[in-house]
């Protein structure tokens, strides 16, 4: 009788190959379950209240403040000298 070329070792190793082969394809398919290309533009929206984080509900229009553009000074203020008087040290 002629031996088996199936060794042990060779078959736990292709046992190991499907079970690696399988879970690679459960991961894709959790992967793919649970993709964020279907979800709506409302669902997409984010946020941001009177603290500065981040919600996913809009802000309350009765806590807005208006800001008036000219008000906003981008750069560093122009600084006017004055004479500072001499002090008297004794």
């Amino acid at each position: 009788m002629a031996k088996s070329k199936e060794t042990f070792n060779k078959r736990e190793k292709e046992k190991q190959r499907q079970k690696e082969k399988q879970e690679k394809k459960e991961r894709m398919e959790e992967r793919k379950a649970s993709q964020v290309k279907g979800k709506s533009l409302d669902q997409m929206m984010a946020y941001i209240d009177e603290n500065g984080n981040i919600t996913s509900t809009p802000p309350d229009p009765s806590k807005r403040t208006f800001i008036n553009a000219e008000d906003i000074q981008i750069g560093v203020p122009k600084v006017i000298e004055e004479e500072e008087a001499p002090h008297d040290e004794e």
